[in-house]
C-alpha cells in the first residue's frame, strides 16, 4: 500500500500535545517528513518526534510562538535547512479561555485573537511564498465554537468564526495557485487541555455527551485522520471545505 504523503514536508503547528500532535503522528505515517511547531512545550515535542522517529518516520521539533512573524520566518528557515519547502501547514496553534461578559478585556481579546487568527493568517502568509508551482494544502483546525451559542465563549467562538472565514476567502484567493485551503472544526476532544481546565468530567462534559448523537466527546485520534486526507491528494478537488468532527454535535 502506498503511502498518501510520500516525500511531502508538512509544517504542524501547536503539535507537542493534544490534537496537534495526533495529527503530527499521522502525517508522519503517512510518509511525510513532519516539523512538530511548540511555543513552550519543548519536552512535548521532543516526545512527539521520538514517537515518530522510533516508528521509522522523520521529525523535528521547532520552537516558535507563530503570532510573531519573526519566529514563523525561523520556523521556514528551520524546515527547508532540514527537508526543503513544505507542501502542507496545519494551522492547528490555538489557545481558549471563557470568560462570561463582564470578564472580557481587551487583553482576552488580543491574546486569543493574535495567536488563533493573526497568527494562522501570518503563518499562512509566510508559508505559501515557499510553496512550489504545483500548489500545496493548509488545513485549519477550528472548532464547532464557530457556529455554536456557547455561553461565556464569545471571544473564543469569535476566533473561530473568523478562521472559518478565512478559510474560505484563502480558499478562493490560492485556488489559482493550486493551494488548497480546507478547515476541520471538532467538537469537544479529550485532550492536555481539557484536563487541565477541568472540562473532562462533570456537568459540561455530561451535557456534550447528552447532546452529541454518537454519545462521546471524541479523541485525538478521531481528528488526525480526516486532516491526512484533506492535506493529500486524494482531497485534490476539495478547498473552501469545513469539516465537522464531532460525532453529530454542532
Amino acid at each position: 500500500m502506498s503511502l498518501k504523503l510520500k516525500n511531502k514536508i508538512a509544517i504542524v503547528t501547536g503539535s507537542s500535545k493534544g490534537i496537534g500532535a495526533s495529527i503530527a503522528k499521522h502525517l508522519a505515517a503517512e510518509g511525510a517528513s513532519v516539523v512538530v511547531n511548540y511555543s513552550t512545550s519543548k519536552e512535548g515535542a521532543d516526545t512527539v518526534v521520538k514517537e515518530i522517529v522510533n516508528k521509522g518516520g522523520k521529525a523535528i521539533a521547532v520552537q516558535a510562538n507563530v503570532s510573531k512573524v519573526v519566529d514563523i520566518q525561523k520556523l521556514i528557515e528551520e524546515t527547508i535547512k532540514t527537508y526543503g519547502k513544505p507542501d502542507i501547514l496545519i494551522n492547528n496553534a490555538g489557545i481558549y479561555e471563557f470568560a462570561p461578559i463582564e470578564n472580557v478585556t481587551p487583553e482576552l481579546f488580543h491574546k486569543m485573537f493574535d495567536l488563533n487568527v493573526l497568527g494562522l493568517i501570518l503563518t499562512s502568509r509566510e508559508v505559501v511564498k515557499h510553496f512550489g508551482s504545483s500548489g500545496g494544502s493548509i488545513v485549519n483546525i477550528s472548532s464547532v465554537a464557530s457556529s455554536l451559542a456557547i455561553p461565556n465563549a464569545c471571544v473564543y467562538s469569535a476566533t473561530k468564526a473568523a478562521v472559518d472565514a478565512v478559510t474560505k476567502c484563502l480558499s478562493a484567493e490560492l485556488g489559482p495557485r493550486k493551494i488548497r485551503v480546507n478547515c476541520v472544526n471538532p467538537g469537544m476532544v479529550e485532550t492536555e487541555g481539557v484536563h487541565s481546565a477541568g472540562l473532562d468530567e462533570g456537568d459540561f462534559r455530561g451535557e456534550i455527551e447528552k447532546n452529541t448523537p454518537l454519545g462521546r466527546i471524541g479523541q485525538p485520534i478521531d481528528i488526525a485522520p480526516a486532516v491526512v486526507f484533506l492535506a493529500s491528494d486524494e482531497a485534490a478537488w476539495i478547498t473552501g471545505e469545513t469539516l465537522f468532527i464531532s460525532g453529530g454535535y454542532k
